[in-house]
């Protein structure tokens, strides 16, 4: 099979394996099946991976492979690596989840739906509409523990982030930057645009998954009403 990554190294105790760089659900499943055939090799001295939209990051304890192997980490990372790649397309990976996500388009938690109808000629129905039709890939969880990058919009919806970037921005709060969606899981700074807030927890560290969303998942949003969003605010669904 033709070779369509490259390996590099990240730093002493990483490397990265890279495809081409486009947010591509055909490409991102490339990285999501690397990501369980190393998983599956269940190597003691590999830390963590990290998928992302177009690569997959492989964090790995030099001490623990020196103890082991005679070959340098960097060496010994990369045959492991090189090994996986090639056994990726055998590899059995599960069918992705698939999540509905409730969430309210109210203006009052929405604060940048009108002015993205206005300058797109559209009503705010919509946006709601276009932005509760399709069914959006998670692509990498990051930026907030538990942020979902999600992806594409359609095209009409895709939006430049703010120029000036909001001090804070509520938890649960739905977003729009370029041709991507995400979910802000606890109150921070922000430059997304702010289209709606889900009543979901999106990062708990007391769940054994404290991220709601995990890379690979299929997300569909689901438009509910302020009385709804109130009521389901502080349950755990």
């Amino acid at each position: 099979m033709k070779k369509d990554y490259s390996i590099a190294p990240l730093g002493d105790r990483s490397v990265i394996v890279e495809w081409a760089q486009q947010i591509d659900p055909v490409v991102h499943r490339r990285v999501m099946q690397a990501f369980h055939a190393l998983q599956s090799m269940q190597r003691p001295y590999i830390l963590d991976l990290i998928p992302a939209y177009a690569s997959l990051t492989i964090v790995y304890d030099t001490a623990l492979m020196r103890r082991h192997h005679p070959l340098s980490p960097a060496e010994v990372i990369r045959t492991v690596v090189m090994q996986a790649l090639e056994q990726e397309v055998e590899q059995v990976t599960a069918a992705p989840r698939q999540l509905e996500i409730p969430v309210c388009y109210d203006i009052s938690l929405a604060p940048d739906i009108a002015a993205m109808a206005e300058e797109k000629q559209m009503t705010v129905e919509a946006i709601i509409a276009l932005h509760t039709a399709g069914t959006y890939t998670v692509y990498m969880i990051g930026f907030l523990p538990g942020f979902p990058y999600m992806g594409k919009v359609d095209d009409r919806l895709a939006t430049p982030r703010l120029k000036q970037p909001r001090l804070k921005v509520p938890a649960g709060s739905v977003g729009i930057a370029g041709a991507q969606t995400g979910i802000y899981p606890m109150e921070s700074p922000g430059g997304w645009n702010i289209i709606g807030r889900t009543p979901l927890q999106m990062f708990d560290p007391a769940r054994e998954q404290p991220c709601y969303c995990q890379p690979g998942d299929a997300i569909r949003f689901v438009p509910i009403s302020l009385a709804t969003f109130r009521d389901m605010s502080g349950q755990q669904i």
